[in-house]
């Protein structure tokens, strides 16, 4: 079939805690075999809470894969089995503090298609409603609040290099006309 592969084999290379990479063999289309690397992630969620006066939380924290302090919208990596609407919800209340009454899925990403298979699911949070932050015990955020306006400005300029954070800030404010 046309732009299809076909595993003929897949032999694990790899298991840790987050994800488990395989090296698999492909059969082309035009009968050549191939090898494909893939990093197997059970997937995450992101959620942009948003307040009534079109202001958005977002999280810093050290990224230790870049040595820098990213700027992102709250997120967390899907146990396996887990409901990634329940995800969201967990992940805003654990790093933010917040609640919502309202919770709209924006749909579904793809951050590194050539060799992952994580699905980031998208969720927009408003109606929000202060409680406990409670974050993991290796966990280390600071909480930042700023106008929508000011975080799709701050994805034009590149000052926010995060794939899900770019994608959602900016689909939120497509749906909220900002």
């Amino acid at each position: 079939m046309h732009l299809n592969e076909e595993t003929l084999s897949s032999k694990n290379v790899y298991e840790g805690c987050i994800f488990t990479i395989t090296k698999d063999i492909a059969l082309l289309e035009n009968g050549a075999e191939a090898q494909r690397d893939v990093l197997h992630h059970p997937g995450g969620v992101c959620v942009i809470p948003i307040t009534d006066n079109n202001e958005i939380y977002m999280v810093k924290q050290f990224r230790y894969p870049f040595s820098e302090v990213t700027t992102e919208i709250p997120a967390g990596k899907l146990e396996y089995g887990e409901e990634h609407s329940e995800c969201g919800k967990r992940e805003l209340l654990e790093e933010t503090g917040f609640t919502c009454s309202e919770y709209t899925y924006l749909g579904a990403l793809y951050p590194t298609p050539a060799y992952n298979t994580e699905i980031i699911h998208m969720y927009m949070a408003r109606g929000l409603c202060a409680d406990m932050q409670n974050l993991d015990d290796d966990e280390f955020i600071d909480v930042t609040k700023l106008p929508l306006a000011k975080a799709v400005d701050m994805v034009m300029n590149n000052e926010i290099k995060d794939a899900k954070t770019k994608l959602a800030v900016l689909m939120a404010a497509r749906i909220l006309g900002i």
